[in-house]
């Protein structure tokens, strides 16, 4: 996929999303007032804002995040170090997550700053080049400004699927009132537009992916072969930690699962046929495999591209280079 087509689908999916809730919100504010709905708005919005203004400090005790101290892990400091450079932003917080999966997350707000962290399972899977290639693809949201991006977007649906259940609430303890009927009706649109919305959000998400994918494969030398086989590694190993009660809580916490470089709640569908295989081998026996239909619905409502479609883009992508 070509970073114009990227652009093009990462803009048009947000004029959906703005479009059809700036369509709905003029249908529902002309027919019931400002005063309930503008005041469902304000909640919402003010929040996903205080939730964004001290979410790195609630994922920092979710995940245990420390701060990576200058000198004690130069290696790792100095791959974000100079990616950082290439990438034209400050160098963020480098941390480390003490997590028993193998992933890497960007994150941040104005009052916390932009941080980076990789989990020390990462760490231990990984070939250093394959760090490099991921801490590519993070620097690449923080480049892009992901984080603010999709949370201005998850916004949306969250109103949608507060005005839902509220005027639904409202019509069922308001039984006489002669309105009861178009508020329930409005009440089941807004939660029918809510997941509409949250699938276009989530389609944005994956561009998202692909758009950072492409930065590290720019940056880092050798970049698109480094990123195909880390993610490959990432996602093998995932499955084979998939019953281990910490990886289940930790996939459990869906609110943040956006971060990660890739999607826990579908390594395991992503590995099953994976064996014990070297490097390259690992990403060609993804690669040959058979996208089935339950892939794509799985991708719909996903935050994560299909693995398979994400390494086959990098194959393009390094055929691009080298072209």
């Amino acid at each position: 996929m070509s970073v114009w087509k990227l652009r093009a689908s990462a803009i048009g999916t947000l004029a959906v999303i703005i479009g059809l809730s700036t369509l709905f919100f003029a249908v529902i504010l002309t027919l019931l007032g400002t005063f309930d709905i503008a005041t469902v708005m304000i909640f919402v919005i003010g929040f996903n804002l205080v939730q964004w203004l001290i979410a790195p400090y609630l994922i920092d005790a979710l995940y245990r995040v420390k701060e990576v101290k200058p000198g004690e892990n130069p290696k790792l400091q100095g791959m974000v170090e100079n990616l950082s450079r290439k990438s034209g932003i400050a160098a963020p917080r480098l941390m480390i997550a003490n997590m028993p999966m193998p992933n890497a997350f960007a994150y941040g707000s104005p009052i916390a700053g932009k941080r980076l962290a990789v989990t020390s399972e990462l760490l231990n899977t990984l070939d250093d080049e394959q760090v490099e290639a991921v801490i590519g693809h993070e620097l690449g949201h923080l480049k892009h400004r992901d984080v603010q991006v999709m949370m201005f977007v998850s916004i949306l649906p969250a109103i949608f699927y507060y005005i839902g259940y509220s005027m639904l609430l409202s019509s069922m303890f308001q039984r006489n009132d002669k309105n009861n009927g178009g508020g329930a009706a409005i009440g089941i649109v807004a939660i029918g537009l809510y997941w509409i919305l949250t699938l276009f959000t989530l389609q944005l998400s994956r561009t998202r992916e692909y758009y950072a994918d492409r930065h590290s494969a720019a940056i880092v030398e050798d970049g698109p072969r480094k990123l195909r086989e880390g993610l490959a590694k990432i996602v093998n190993a995932t499955e084979r930690k998939r019953h281990s009660q910490a990886v289940r809580s930790t996939g459990s916490l869906n609110s943040f699962k956006a971060l990660f470089i890739s999607d826990p709640d579908t390594a395991a569908v992503d590995a099953r046929q994976l064996a014990h295989l070297g490097d390259s081998e690992l990403v060609e026996k993804i690669i040959q495999r058979r996208i089935t239909s339950l892939d794509r619905i799985q991708e719909a409502l996903s935050t994560h591209p299909n693995i398979i479609k994400r390494l086959r883009a990098l194959k393009e992508i390094e055929k691009e280079t080298a072209a």
